[in-house]
């Protein structure tokens, strides 16, 4: 196959400004996490803060994703936007993630948690039995990039 025939489009890296406003702004990420040999990815509302993604996630006494948080030292995240035909971006942080301390989690009162993360997603859970938890990632390598032509603004 020759991509000349078929056609491609160029990727740039982005400026700071515009890896720091993708980072500010964007409230929805992919979250991939591993245990063992396998893989696991879940989309996730997130918040930026200083060099760190946040991700409130749920728990029903039943979360998959909850298993594979406590097997991964080191986490990856994606945060992207497509808008067709041929504009895009990515941003993917990579770095240790663990569950906000008591303590830590105080930050995030009910109130912050909507404005920070918008309203929680519930698939088919009993409300009463769902508990709540704040993630931390520390962004020790990240990487972006974005197609020609392309603002973020």
């Amino acid at each position: 196959m020759s991509l000349d025939r078929i056609g491609y489009v160029y990727t740039f890296g982005m400026d700071e400004s515009e890896l720091l406003e993708a980072l500010e702004t964007t409230d929805t990420a992919i979250l991939a996490l591993a245990s063992g040999g396998s893989a696991y990815a879940i989309p996730v509302g997130c918040y930026y803060d200083d060099g760190a993604l946040y991700f409130r996630l749920t728990d029903d006494g039943t979360s998959r994703k909850l298993s594979y948080l406590e097997a991964t030292t080191e986490a990856c995240v994606l945060l992207y936007a497509v808008e067709p035909p041929d504009d895009s971006w990515s941003v993917v942080a990579v770095g240790p993630i663990h569950e906000l301390t008591d303590e830590e989690r105080e930050a995030f009162d009910e109130a912050t948690m909507i404005g920070r993360f918008g309203k929680p997603r519930i698939f088919d859970e009993d409300l009463d039995a769902l508990e709540w938890s704040v993630f931390e990632l520390e962004i020790e390598e990240v990487t972006w990039r974005k197609t020609g032509g392309q603002t973020l603004s």
